[in-house]
């Protein structure tokens, strides 16, 4: 069951590259959005953080970094990240395999993968925004961008 909007998010610390670890708790006093996807090179895949990385100024715009996550390795991540000019980091949940994204309720159990789901993360850790999409369409970046502005207009 996919988490939602006023849990903790919960922490995680996994490789953003082959010899960086990045943790959730790095983002402390940003908001954090999170991209679980299936895999790299799926053509789904590939277009969604592709759009994410073209739309990172509207991210920062309001104080947001976007982290993609699926259960591909750090080597993986580094060609598709390099191949599809990704400007974001793509953190592998690879071993123990799905360990985070099972903590989010978005793995699926059958294929071994993330499920296509997003979150949307407050400066404090709280999830704000959480979504699940079916895994063949991408889910744009329209939900994450309105999540964003709500917690613009909610704050004092």
């Amino acid at each position: 069951m996919i988490l939602r909007k006023g849990i903790s998010a919960p922490n995680f610390e996994l490789n953003a590259t082959p010899d960086q670890k990045l943790k959730l708790t790095d983002f402390k006093g940003k908001r954090v959005i999170l991209a679980f996807y299936p895999a790299d090179w799926s053509p789904v895949c590939s277009d969604q953080m592709a759009l994410y990385s073209a739309s990172l100024k509207y991210f920062h715009k309001h104080n947001a970094e976007i982290l993609g996550i699926s259960v591909d390795s750090k080597w993986c991540h580094m060609a598709f990240g390099q191949n599809h000019k990704i400007h974001f980091p793509l953190l592998a949940d690879f071993e123990p395999k799905g360990k985070v994204s099972k903590e989010y309720g978005v793995y699926n159990e059958s294929e071994g993968v993330c499920q296509r789901a997003l979150f949307v993360i407050d400066e404090e850790g709280m999830i704000q925004w959480s979504y699940l999409s079916p895994d063949g369409i991408n889910p744009g970046a329209d939900g994450i961008l309105e999540a964003l502005e709500k917690m613009n207009n909610a704050k004092p």
